[in-house]
């Protein structure tokens, strides 16, 4: 019958067929490749554990101790003699609303400048937020001087900033201000219902302006790579750190 030609067949051609032989010394060669293989993802995910546990060890140079230690001593030389000769205390006629940007890394500071930073919510380079200007924070803002530029934002710069960077904090996550019921379901009930009413809340510094200012998260403004690793050039852009007053919107104009 026809299966048993097929079957006997299969089997003439299963005994003809013969399997290929591999040379021994090749044998060991993809042995020894697979342990190397096998050797090296080990050790990958060693490292891999190791980050995930905590950051990587980083070497400091001697160099770097020592600039971080005159910095340091700098901030208290000048903490001192801001105690002896506080300066200008009142608060100018007028203003109630500025902008801080932070332009310069804090790397090795005081601790108290470190915390006042924090304060702030300067945490990150060229982040800027709006502060409600008094005698505690115009104290705190003369302390961070050296790091920090201040001014009075006019209206224009205010909404600027708002419709174009701002980000609300819901549930602790950043969330772009693109429509206004964000606004009506976080801030509702003290009377904010719209963008424009954030807008005012924060330039005319309302009843409310710390849950305002608390909602908006700290403004990411935009610097070129270049021009920050240009050191002499961003100065002259951007000018020196301290109390711009109205020179302040000139350089929201070049960050935003």
């Amino acid at each position: 019958c026809c299966a048993c030609v097929c079957s006997s067949a299969m089997a003439e051609s299963g005994e003809k067929r013969k399997l290929a032989r591999v040379p021994e010394n090749l044998l060991k060669k993809r042995k020894a490749y697979q342990a190397i293989k096998a050797t090296q993802a080990k050790q990958a995910l060693e490292e891999k554990r190791k980050f995930q546990r905590g950051k990587q060890i980083r070497f400091k140079r001697i160099e770097n101790f020592i600039k971080d230690s005159r910095r340091k001593y700098r901030d208290e030389v000048r903490f001192v003699r801001m105690a002896k000769k506080p300066g200008e205390r009142d608060v100018p006629v007028g203003q109630k609303l500025v902008f801080a940007v932070r332009l310069r890394p804090i790397h090795g500071v005081s601790p108290k400048v470190r915390k006042i930073i924090q304060m702030l919510r300067l945490r990150k380079l060229y982040s800027g937020t709006f502060v409600k200007l008094n005698k505690t924070s115009l104290k705190m803002l003369r302390m961070v001087e050296p790091y920090v530029a201040w001014g009075c934002p006019n209206l224009k710069s205010t909404r600027e900033l708002i419709l174009k960077r701002g980000q609300a904090k819901v549930n602790k996550k950043r969330t772009p201000l693109t429509d206004n019921m964000i606004v009506e379901q976080h801030l509702g009930k003290w009377g904010m219902i719209c963008l424009e009413d954030l807008i005012h809340e924060i330039y005319c510094v309302g009843k409310f302006f710390k849950e305002a200012s608390s909602f908006l998260w700290p403004f990411r403004l935009s610097v070129a790579r270049h021009a920050a690793k240009n050191k002499v050039g961003f100065l002259n852009d951007f000018g020196e750190t301290g109390n711009r007053g109205e020179g302040i919107n000139k350089l929201i104009r070049q960050l935003n």
